[in-house]
């Protein structure tokens, strides 16, 4: 036991020192690199976006052609199957 009482008496204790409040802030260097993070994030938002859109444009074009090519293809079967 007496050893750990030496140790633990041996430990010091840090005292609190004053801090600076301008050293521990981000900065102006920490503002421009969150801005640099929003603004990319923000540009590939809108890109998902266009791109998003436009693949759903293209299949909504695509299923009206696939529906006017089987109404033409059934108007052609009964105007054949009409003597």
């Amino acid at each position: 036991m007496t050893v750990l009482q030496i140790l633990w008496a041996a430990t010091p204790t840090p005292t609190p020192t004053p801090i600076d409040d301008n050293l521990v802030t981000p900065g102006v260097v920490g503002f421009l690199v969150t801005l640099a993070v929003i603004l990319a994030t923000i540009l590939l938002l809108v890109d998902m976006n266009r791109r998003t859109r436009r693949v759903r444009y293209r299949a909504e074009i695509a299923e009206r052609l696939d529906a006017e090519e089987a109404a033409e293809a059934a108007a052609r079967d009964d105007e054949a199957e009409r003597p």
